[in-house]
């Protein structure tokens, strides 16, 4: 699964790496909250928030929005980091594409997030879905731009291809994690395989954007490397969030990450090139994702923070 997946609680394997102020998270309150959890359940969608146990659930249903997850909730892989479901998926959904749209539409967002589980097991990979959802999505929403979190489709162009022609505003697909530890964070994915599926993306006109969580064991220096390596496939968008333990079964936290050093690597990244860094402990890739369709805006954000004048 591409999303960043995190829990509010911590398990009881990453309690013994105590757990510091800076995760607090409010529990999900509030009326906008209870009508975004009403249309979920009433069109019978899955959300990566519920499935990837998201801290920042409470907030961003509160605002009246939600990452949709196409494609059923069950995926063909097993992720070392993934709270979602490993197994046999259930047939794709043909009319899934409608019922995505048509919630986006009662719930009156102006911008939408779309991800999936893996589907290794079709054909093709789940894209011709993911071509209809799009479609669909923009044509009973015009107004409402588009991100798409996609999975790696196994390198397969053609399968890209059809994103690229969809046309969302943004298109990620996570690095999760340094090419390290990638094996042992992904197990069926390839660093360099999704350094190429960002960089046909790119070239095929995309904005384009990734993630990479961090308390897994990587060094300050891999992630650099990461950045320089996303840079050069001509990345848009980079995110930066805390990897939290789902359950004990998954990989242990090793390190919290201090603010601070997320800071850093925030102006490391804008530095590198990155058009938009988000970067801190609670960042997920969906995280003010409305903001980043915007060219330019983050690092316009960034300059005027830098010589002190108030970003408009």
């Amino acid at each position: 699964m591409q999303e960043l997946p995190v829990v509010s609680a911590i398990s009881e394997a990453e309690s013994r790496v105590k757990k510091p102020s800076w995760l607090r998270v409010k529990l999900p309150i509030g009326e906008s909250y209870k009508h975004v959890r009403g249309l979920v359940d009433t069109h019978k969608l899955h959300t990566i928030c519920e499935s990837g146990n998201c801290p920042n659930m409470g907030e961003c249903w509160g605002a009246g929005t939600a990452t949709f997850m196409i494609l059923g909730n069950i995926c063909t892989r097993s992720c070392g980091f993934c709270a979602v479901a490993t197994g046999r998926p259930e047939p794709a959904d043909w009319d899934e594409p409608q019922r995505v749209a048509e919630a986006i539409h009662l719930m009156k967002v102006k911008h939408a997030v779309i991800t999936s589980v893996d589907r290794d097991e079709l054909k093709d990979g789940g894209s011709t879905i993911w071509y209809n959802t799009i479609q669909a999505v923009k044509a009973l929403n015009p107004d409402t731009t588009l991100e798409t979190l996609i999975p790696d489709f196994r390198g397969f162009t053609d399968q890209i291809q059809r994103i690229i022609d969809a046309a969302p505003e943004v298109v990620s697909h996570n690095m999760e994690t340094v090419e390290r530890l990638t094996r042992q964070v992904r197990i069926q994915a390839k660093y360099r395989r999704s350094l190429e599926v960002l960089n046909v993306l790119k070239k095929g006109g995309m904005r384009t954007k990734t993630g990479i969580m961090l308390g897994l064991g990587e060094t300050k220096e891999e992630v650099v490397q990461s950045m320089e390596d996303l840079v050069s496939v001509g990345v848009d968008v980079l995110t930066l969030g805390q990897y939290l333990q789902p359950t004990p079964k998954h990989l242990p936290v090793q390190r919290f990450v201090h603010p601070d050093e997320f800071a850093e690597l925030r102006e490391i990244g804008y530095e590198l090139g990155f058009d938009y860094v988000e970067s801190g402990p609670l960042v997920r890739s969906s995280y003010h994702s409305e903001k980043h369709v915007f060219k330019g805006y983050g690092r316009k954000m960034w300059e005027q923070e830098k010589t002190g004048v108030a970003a408009l």
